[in-house]
């Protein structure tokens, strides 16, 4: 055998080897995934009919498709047939329904919101209103799902509802036609002062990039020199519409964001295809804890692009794309597909679900770990945990008092009896709850139950018990049981000592009930940290130029 051939039968044998080994590794995978799919419908058959108790078919395949999802991440989905009108919502923003939100307090189905214009609003229903029945079916004892499925329905559908309504004896009957209800993506876009704009997204549904735009360019005609994108607590949604709004602040033809996955036949480049509205007026990007996926997509391709400047809080790092798949029996599977990748190059999904702990938890990419990239101006920002506010705003949290009479609905209850009490009040940026009025609240909230627990309670009870166990609790009594009275004389007080912030809580709920939507956010402008320090910025050249490098 010459040289030359024994050079070509080896590279012959490797080939044949490795080929050998891939057909076996793949044969070896199908025969695991053929033996545990076996196994499930043994165990699915057995169950079913040996099993102490009946058992719903049905739910039990699903609760082991679940938790199998589970051990993934948590956006990897199964959506039976019955959910999939509510998945069609989430991405098109649009249903058949009466466009009014509920809640359930105390005891009652209660309409906690209303949108302008739609079937609700137009048939005299109010914030407040507490729903007894449907077409005659009691819906008190159903749960929140339940009550949607009445609610909504095809469009010009009529039926009755049933509610009531504070300050009358009897119940009141409403006839409603169902509409076409799109939920808007653009919950607000206003004037904040005589020369700044806010657009406020939560959402990235079907047509965000289109409402985006004509917010743009509505604000603009109305004086706005600079712009603050509101992106704070919007879970994201479609990819597309992230690409859209970023278009309307950079040129065309710039990268936007990469998905890469196991197929590389799916990945994609998603650049700019439009020309931009404007690529020069003044920026700010709000965003917090709750801005995730398509709202970080937003929000890095500004900050890559030195484009304009984000305030406020770490983003929530979730840069896995979501892809749906058809089943059997109109059921489908949205699954994570890729990781997105934006235009700096870096991924900001911030926790790592491929290596889970023994105990199912998932660990945050270390600091140690996380790499460097840079913007268009030279700016280092880094990957793997979210995205970092170029301007960072502490928010303090609520004292306990405020928190407690949110959650208990007091202020929800204080502000329906104030609205059918006051059948006007002045514009939603004017109003406020005189101390008269303050003190009327004050009278009515205290023959409410208010026990609560603060930070300094729940210390208390720590010190308390390590006394116990450090047998040290009798000689220390007198000076516990003092200080005890004393955390008990403080919280007596709070009521009047944290009277701004529980005022302003209530005003806010009060000016939904005549301002809905629009009303909530413009009477928070003068005491929004993050809104305040965009207009400082905004209004200072020098200061934005100097952020962005």
């Amino acid at each position: 055998m010459s040289k030359f051939q024994r050079r070509l039968f080896i590279p012959t044998l490797l080939v044949l080897a490795i080929g050998w080994f891939g057909f076996s590794s793949y044969s070896d995978k199908f025969f695991q995934i053929a033996k545990n799919l076996d196994l499930f419908a043994s165990i699915y058959k057995e169950i079913n009919t040996y099993y102490v108790d009946d058992v719903n078919p049905n739910r039990l395949i699903k609760t082991g498709i679940d938790a199998m999802l589970e051990s993934l991440d948590p956006y990897t989905v199964y959506i039976p047939e019955d959910d999939i009108e509510d998945f069609r919502t989430m991405t098109t923003g649009e249903y058949g329904g009466i466009g009014a939100s509920t809640e359930f307090l105390e005891g009652h189905h209660t309409i906690i919101m209303l949108q302008e214009g739609y079937p609700a609003h137009k048939a005299g229903l109010q914030i407040g209103d507490q729903i007894l029945s449907i077409n005659g079916i009691e819906v008190e004892q159903k749960e929140a799902f339940d009550l949607g499925k009445l609610l909504k329905g095809q469009s010009r559908t009529n039926f009755g509802i049933t509610v009531n309504r504070y300050g009358k004896k009897e119940p009141m009957v409403f006839q409603v036609d169902r509409e076409k209800i799109t939920i808007d993506n653009v919950y607000y876009a206003g004037m904040v002062n005589e020369n700044i704009g806010l657009i406020k997204l939560t959402e990235f549904t079907t047509h965000a990039g289109d409402e985006v735009k004509k917010a743009v360019i509505k604000l603009k005609k109305e004086g706005a020199t600079s712009i603050i994108l509101d992106l704070r607590d919007n879970p994201g949604g479609l990819l597309h519409e992230a690409v859209n709004i970023s278009n309307i602040f950079i040129p065309k033809g710039k990268k936007v964001v990469d998905t890469k996955g196991k197929i590389t036949d799916l990945n994609r480049t998603y650049k700019t295809l439009d020309e931009p509205v404007d690529t020069q007026i003044p920026l700010a990007i709000l965003t917090n804890g709750g801005s995730a996926s398509a709202s970080e997509i937003v929000a890095g391709v500004i900050q890559d692009f030195d484009r304009g400047v984000l305030i406020g809080e770490k983003t929530f790092g979730k840069g896995l794309v979501q892809s749906t798949r058809p089943l059997s029996y109109n059921a489908q599977l949205k699954v994570t597909t890729a990781k997105y990748y934006i235009p700096s190059g870096r991924c900001i999904q911030a926790l790592d679900y491929a290596h889970r702990n023994a105990d199912g938890t998932v660990n945050k990419l270390p600091d140690s770990l996380k790499v460097a990239f840079k913007t268009g101006n030279g700016r280092v920002v880094y990957d793997g945990d979210g995205l970092d506010p170029d301007v960072v705003v502490e928010v303090e949290d609520y004292p306990s008092i405020a928190l407690v009479l949110s959650s208990k609905g007091y202020l929800f209850q204080y502000a329906t009896l104030y609205h059918y009490q006051h059948p006007q009040i002045s514009a939603a940026r004017e109003f406020q709850l005189s101390d008269a009025d303050y003190n009327d609240f004050l009278n009515w909230v205290r023959k409410k139950e208010l026990s609560y627990e603060t930070s300094v309670d729940r210390a208390y009870r720590h010190l308390l018990a390590a006394a116990k166990r450090d047998k040290t609790y009798a000689s220390l009594e007198d000076q516990l049981g003092s200080l005890e009275e004393k955390i008990n004389a403080l919280k007596e007080k709070d009521l009047t000592k944290f009277k701004d912030d529980i005022k302003g809580l209530l005003e806010q709920e009060i000016i939904t009930r005549y301002y809905l939507q629009k009303g909530l956010i413009e009477v928070t402008f003068p005491d929004d940290p993050d809104i305040q320090k965009a207009i400082q910025v905004l209004n200072n050249p020098a200061e934005y130029k100097r952020i962005l490098g």
